[in-house]
């Protein structure tokens, strides 16, 4: 019996979904520029549904793609030819809310902004917010560890879970919680990107809401004094809720797509949020204000709904983006924040370079870089000069002593990009790492680790990296 008639026999109607019609919408994620049609879909409704597909897949020794709403940018969601992808969109449960103790149990299905509207009415939200909030599933965010522009303060997924529930390959159940986390396995499986095992069910932390939030923005007429603006708020002891830069066509995209207001003019444009009690976010409020001495211009939201229109500029930058180019590639890096002018200014002249233009949009308060590389897939050559201008950054960033990814994984995008960052030991950690988890190599196969051979043959193994930071060390 084939592995299709094996899991149509044995889960509910409607739940395995095949035929290359019926499987293209999941043949990538928002990395779109890779693509592959799977063997089959499942959706399932329930953990009893999930065991049951782990089963015959590892019966069968087919690869098992797990997948979320697909909001995901680097390929981990892709499938793999002769895979089956496991979609958790069903399991959206909001299974408890504890206002005492600050957390709410969800199912991974659920999407990031639901858990902040079911906490709402008890003075509570979930605090990392991704652009793709209103469609980003919970159980996705943790297996990217995504971010979000309130991520400086508040911190990414991985300091804003309290446990986790996965299923392994073989079906068993784990719980990896913060309490008794010696290990640090709960961090481990934060960024693991599908590799490690199945995630049922996540324990969120809840944060207070604020007494007020207020954001500045604040335009520039150079890329350095705005970068230099971002080192003088975080020098001087403030810390925002949120810390966002975006440069010249970044700006222009936005304000054209959402009305923000934006200053068009500007060749730079940050936005601060301060947020807690009343007086002090008036406080911070004015000492940012005292620090922005190069800045053109200066404004204050009055209103709650002006800050969120703010936000919203920002948080459309890249739809906005894909209005006005056929395709744009998205990277994703990090690098010391006393970096940002130099490594700006690097990523302009590569533009000029590969004659490609560039929106930049980042998270500044943790240096996570956002350059978006607009370019036109029809024309023959434009991918394959895309893709070599996004490995030239990715290398600034390593340079810069930062890392090949913040927030949006590595999937397949960033493979050759890991050889450049790791030493062949770590990797090599990396690999025993996932045969402890996966010995049969069935869970997500080929994403976020290269081989040892694969880096040998590019012949850009990393050999050492002396006192540099490892970020990613946690996400595996």
């Amino acid at each position: 019996m084939s592995i299709i008639s094996q899991l149509t026999k044995s889960l509910p109607t409607h739940t395995v979904i095949t035929g290359s019609e019926n499987t293209r919408p999941f043949e990538c994620d928002g990395l779109s520029v890779y693509k592959q049609e799977p063997l089959a879909v499942v959706l399932p409704s329930a953990v009893g549904q999930i065991k049951k597909v782990l089963e015959i897949c590892r019966q069968n020794n087919t690869p098992v793609v797990t997948r979320g709403a697909g909001t995901g940018l680097s390929g981990g969601a892709m499938p793999l030819k002769d895979s089956v992808v496991l979609g958790l969109s069903k399991l959206t449960n909001i299974i408890s809310i504890d206002q005492n103790a600050r957390t709410a149990v969800v199912q991974p299905g659920v999407r990031n902004l639901a858990i902040s509207e079911a906490a709402e009415e008890f003075g509570l939200y979930y605090a990392p917010d991704p652009s793709s909030q209103i469609a980003c599933t919970i159980g996705g965010n943790v297996a990217e560890n995504a971010g979000g522009v309130h991520c400086l303060k508040y911190g990414l997924t991985v300091q804003n879970i309290e446990s986790l529930k996965i299923l392994t390959i073989d079906g068993d159940e784990l719980v990896f919680s913060r309490q008794d986390d010696g290990l640090g396995l709960l961090a481990l499986m934060t960024g693991s990107e599908g590799l490690l095992g199945v995630i049922i069910e996540i324990t969120v932390k809840l944060t207070p809401k604020p007494e007020l939030a207020k954001l500045v923005m604040a335009g520039f007429d150079s890329v350095r004094d705005c970068a230099k603006a971002v080192a003088d708020i975080i020098k001087n002891g403030v810390i925002p809720a949120g810390l966002e830069m975006m440069d010249a066509f970044a700006i222009e995209a936005a304000e054209d797509f959402a009305k923000p207001g934006y200053p068009i003019e500007a060749k730079a444009l940050l936005l601060c949020e301060l947020d807690g009690s009343i007086d002090l976010v008036n406080n911070d409020v004015n000492e940012v204000k005292k620090l922005l001495s190069k800045a053109t211009s200066i404004r204050v939201s009055e209103t709650e709904e002006e800050r969120l229109l703010l936000w919203k500029g920002r948080k459309s930058a890249f739809p906005a983006v894909g209005r006005i180019s056929p395709d744009y590639y998205c990277m994703d890096g990090t690098i010391p924040k006393r970096h940002l002018g130099d490594v700006l200014e690097k990523i302009n002249k590569l533009s000029r370079h590969y004659n490609l233009r560039v929106a930049n949009v980042f998270h500044a308060g943790d240096g996570n870089l956002h350059p978006l590389i607009l370019y036109d897939a029809g024309i023959p050559g434009e991918l394959e000069k895309t893709e070599e201008f996004g490995n030239k950054i990715l290398k600034i960033c390593i340079e810069a002593g930062g890392s090949i990814t913040g927030e949006h994984g590595v999937g397949v995008e960033k493979l050759d990009a890991m050889c450049y960052q790791y030493s062949e030991a770590e990797l090599d950690v990396f690999h025993q790492i996932k045969a402890a988890f996966d010995p049969h190599a069935l869970l997500n196969p080929g994403k976020a680790v290269p081989t040892l051979h694969r880096c040998a043959e590019l012949g850009n193994m990393h050999v050492h990296h002396g006192n540099l930071p490892h970020p990613e060390l946690e996400r595996f």
